[in-house]
């Protein structure tokens, strides 16, 4: 495929609108934290980025502030209970874990 056949689809595809409905559409590239990471390190965080993956303690800390609205605004008591105890051991096992990742 030549540079030129590419342009042309390109062309082609924007004129069909098939561009539109992209994320970000209309605001300026941020590429400051791309041009901070280590070169070596830029395709594959760009790769999980692209795939909204979250390291496991973010995805934790979601969890926790899930149930926390849960919480808030749950009226029954026993699962007001499970709630609690379900966020206490969310909580630990999230502060074991930072734990662990600081010996590294």
């Amino acid at each position: 495929m030549t540079l030129k056949s590419v342009e042309e689809q390109i062309q082609r595809a924007m004129a069909e609108g098939e561009f539109d409905n992209l994320k970000g559409r209309g605001r300026p590239v941020d590429l400051e934290a791309y041009f901070q990471t280590p070169e070596h390190l830029r395709m594959g965080y760009s790769m999980l980025k692209q795939g909204e993956f979250v390291p496991a303690e973010v995805e934790m800390l979601r969890e926790i502030e899930s149930l926390r609205a849960q919480l808030a605004s749950c009226a029954d008591d026993a699962r007001r209970a499970a709630l609690q105890k379900e966020i206490r051991d969310k909580t630990l096992a999230f502060r074991m874990m930072v734990e662990s990742l600081k010996r590294r």
